[in-house]
């Protein structure tokens, strides 16, 4: 289920620019795809932006809402911004667009977001391509520990490193400087099946964590150092094959 906030005033598209990941200029090519942060670069909440009726509005998990809300009214200070829920609903497909879709802008796979009076979707299976894509989902595989880099925000089109400063910049921005991720999401192999959230193991060690399954693949965050071979998460092997 997902809840759609609108955000207006005077201040509210700096007021919002500031403070999330991504870049609000890209609003003119339509949904924008971000998170906001913690100061310590550690994931809060993703969600997707889009403009209407000269208002901005956000699409975000409705579990998250409360606390996206609250955390955006703390920032908010003496600025002229008014955050308030919407009636409006989400529709979803890989089916041919409908008048006033919007293409997700995580990957062309995704297919479009329809924003209305109507909620639902056209029967797309959006585990197998989420797992496909290694696209990560809200309480999933992204959680309050998460980096988003690790989880392959970058590659989703969900944050801008041009764009300026917002909350937890400087730790993200030093993680895109590394010469590369240790750690992340990466789709695996699976024979078997496991409860997600169970451990990988590599040779007795620790390895990462098995998340959503489909068709005999995965999506796992994993330590790329530990990731070779077979591996076992519960009764299940995962083998790890970079593309």
């Amino acid at each position: 289920m997902r809840s759609i906030h609108q955000i207006t005033g005077s201040d509210a598209r700096g007021f919002l620019q500031g403070l999330i990941t991504n870049d609000l200029a890209k609003l003119e090519h339509g949904l924008v795809y971000t998170a906001m942060l913690t100061p310590q670069g550690k994931y809060l909440a993703d969600f997707f932006v889009f403009e209407r009726g000269g208002a901005l509005h956000i699409d975000v998990a409705e579990t998250l809402a409360p606390g996206l809300v609250q955390r955006l009214t703390m920032y908010k200070l003496r600025a002229d911004v008014q955050i308030a829920a919407t009636d409006l609903k989400l529709r979803r497909g890989t089916s041919p667009a409908p008048e006033g879709a919007l293409a997700d802008p995580r990957h062309p796979a995704m297919g479009w977001r329809l924003y209305g009076a109507e909620e639902g979707d056209d029967g797309t299976d959006w585990d197998a391509l989420r797992v496909n894509h290694c696209i990560p989902e809200t309480g999933i595989e992204l959680t309050p520990d998460t980096f988003i880099l690790e989880a392959g925000f970058e590659r989703l089109n969900g944050v801008d490193f041009r764009k300026g400063c917002y909350v937890g910049q400087e730790v993200t921005a030093r993680m895109k400087h590394k010469t590369a991720l240790r750690k992340g999401l990466a789709t695996v192999e699976v024979e078997g099946a496991a409860p997600v959230g169970s451990e990988i193991t590599a040779g007795g060690k620790a390895a990462g964590t098995l998340y959503t399954q489909a068709g005999g693949r995965g999506i796992a965050y994993l330590r790329f150092d530990r990731a070779e071979g077979p591996m076992q998460a519960g009764p299940a092997q995962v083998t790890y094959a970079p593309q």
